[in-house]
């Protein structure tokens, strides 16, 4: 019974701890203006950071139709495989956005630095 519990919790503390370092490279913006949409339903990179007055390009490499639409808004770029969809950035802050066909699976974020 001890070696299972040992098992179990080491199992665990492995799935935990790969986690977490997901989580944090998935937090820490690339410097970049675009985006790739890959086949597999996300973005790559997730996080990007631009200077002020860049425009952001998302590019579908995927085979279904995406979106990118900024939290908030209305505004919706429709994406069918091999489009592309571009959004001027003036204003620094952090501007999370989503596919709004797949929203459990899809968001990213763009921060703009002055």
């Amino acid at each position: 019974m001890n070696i299972r519990r040992s098992v179990a919790f080491l199992f665990v503390a492995v799935a935990i701890v790969a986690a977490a370092g997901c989580t944090a490279s998935a937090a820490t913006p690339v410097k970049t203006s675009a985006v790739t949409l890959p086949r597999s339903y996300r973005f790559a990179p997730v996080s990007i950071e631009v200077p002020a007055g860049t425009t952001v390009t998302w590019t579908n490499a995927d085979n279904f139709t995406h979106s990118v639409a900024l939290t908030g808004t209305s505004d919706v770029h429709v994406m069918k495989p091999g489009e592309t969809a571009s959004i001027a950035f003036d204003q620094p802050g952090t501007y999370a956005y989503i596919c709004t066909f797949h929203t459990q699976n899809m968001k990213g974020t763009v921060t703009v630095v002055p």
